[in-house]
């Protein structure tokens, strides 16, 4: 989903947002210090195989996902990291590793580091590694009904 078309996608469900473009960024902190967001607001979407379908796992960038402990909370009998070759399809118009956590527009189920939704705002990629999305964490959550997990 380019960022043209998570915008409208927000406009639609009358969501208001910023875009904020910063400096090239990869890596989630990295992209927080761009923006002069704090890495503990700063979501990082990582995508997650569970029990053979992908799922997204969102948390702040300056946290690791635990992923025993998401495979514990969502009772998956198994749990890996995937490999970027094989989702980079999934996410069509994104660059790799700036994928949006609206797991919902990809057919996945997402969960979110309760420490994201204590903020009253999130940020994220909007699928470059130069502009992201910052939003209400409520209207965040009425689009996307991800599941709280401590991970």
């Amino acid at each position: 989903m380019t960022v043209a078309r998570l915008k409208e996608f927000l406009k639609t469900n009358g969501v208001a947002h910023i875009v904020v473009n910063h400096p090239l960024a990869f890596t989630a902190t990295s992209v927080a210090g761009a923006a002069h967001i704090s890495g503990k607001e700063m979501a990082k979407t990582v995508v997650v195989n569970l029990d053979g379908r992908p799922a997204l796992a969102v948390l702040p960038a300056t946290q690791k996902v635990d992923l025993e402990r998401l495979r514990r909370a969502t009772g998956a009998t198994s749990i890996e990291l995937t490999d970027e070759r094989e989702f980079t399809a999934d996410f069509p118009g994104c660059e790799v590793g700036a994928m949006p956590p609206f797991g919902n527009l990809y057919g996945m189920e997402v969960f979110v580091e309760p420490r994201l939704a204590a903020d009253p705002e999130i940020a994220f990629n909007a699928g470059s590694h130069t502009e992201l999305i910052r939003m209400a964490y409520k209207d965040f959550e009425r689009l996307v009904k991800p599941r709280l997990v401590a991970m």
